[in-house]
């Protein structure tokens, strides 16, 4: 059991629906017999909370969990600042808190991009793209992928710069990968960055994943794979997003689909 926003959304919504209901059984008619019209006031919040923290909770447990992004590890698909939607349901229903899965509703597809808690620190919520699925074998040699023995081919798009939240720029190749026929750019720094290799296979309930921002994200390189109860739920799209280094809203990226 996390104590995250979810539980401590939960205890509110069990305090003052015990409240409501206790209310609802003893209070109403005590205060009739005792002449009193109005409730206490911590009743009459209790009672208006409750549908608005109900509604909350099922959206965020159910329907969509919103996530800031505060890293460039997905650069160039997510960027920091960047508000997403996910859909919990798209993996599967779980019990909120217990995260006991109750209904399958999918799986996990190469090219997703997923919330996940960090397996380092479940109560962290990490977003990446999905690299390898469960037995999958995977190669990352000279900056290059290979699942299954097949090159995943990139082409070389343009250059541009990769700057870090405290301005520092490094230029880096955007490419586009086709990821086993999903496509899309990732950043590549043509000289130094991440040089080591890779050559694992995927165990079953787990996956690989990845930032498109190759040589600048923390990884299932460094930190090892994703067990399937880990996951969140796939992201939609890009409901806001928040320049942090030059302070104003990029209009033109809210709405964009991931």
């Amino acid at each position: 059991m996390i104590a995250d926003f979810t539980f401590y959304l939960t205890v509110a919504i069990l305090v003052t629906g015990g409240v409501t209901i206790v209310n609802w059984l003893y209070g109403v008619k005590k205060r009739r017999v005792q002449g009193i019209i109005k409730p206490a006031v911590f009743i009459e919040y209790s009672r208006a909370l409750l549908p608005v923290l109900l509604v909350v909770w099922i959206i965020r447990s159910f329907v969509i969990q919103p996530y800031r992004v505060p890293t460039g590890s997905l650069e160039p698909t997510v960027l920091p600042g960047d508000f997403i939607a996910a859909q919990p349901l798209t993996y599967g229903i779980r019990l909120p808190i217990l995260d006991v899965m109750v209904v399958p509703t999918g799986k996990p597809q190469r090219g997703d991009i997923a919330l996940f808690r960090w397996p380092k620190d479940p109560r962290l919520i990490f977003v990446k793209r999905i690299i390898g699925l469960p037995w999958d074998h995977l190669v990352y040699r000279h900056k290059t992928l290979y699942i299954n023995g097949k090159e995943q081919k990139q082409i070389l798009l343009s250059h541009t710069y990769d700057v870090d939240p405290i301005g520092y720029e490094r230029i880096v190749d955007v490419r586009e990968e086709n990821l086993m026929g999903v496509r899309h750019a990732i950043y590549i720094q043509p000289r130094g960055g991440e040089t080591h290799n890779y050559d694992l296979t995927v165990p079953a309930g787990h996956y690989f994943v990845m930032g498109d921002n190759r040589d600048n994200s923390e990884d299932s390189r460094q930190w090892g794979f994703v067990p399937e109860k880990n996951l969140i739920g796939r992201a939609l799209g890009v409901w806001m997003s928040w320049d942090p280094i030059r302070h104003h809203i990029r209009w033109d990226r809210i709405g964009i689909g991931l």
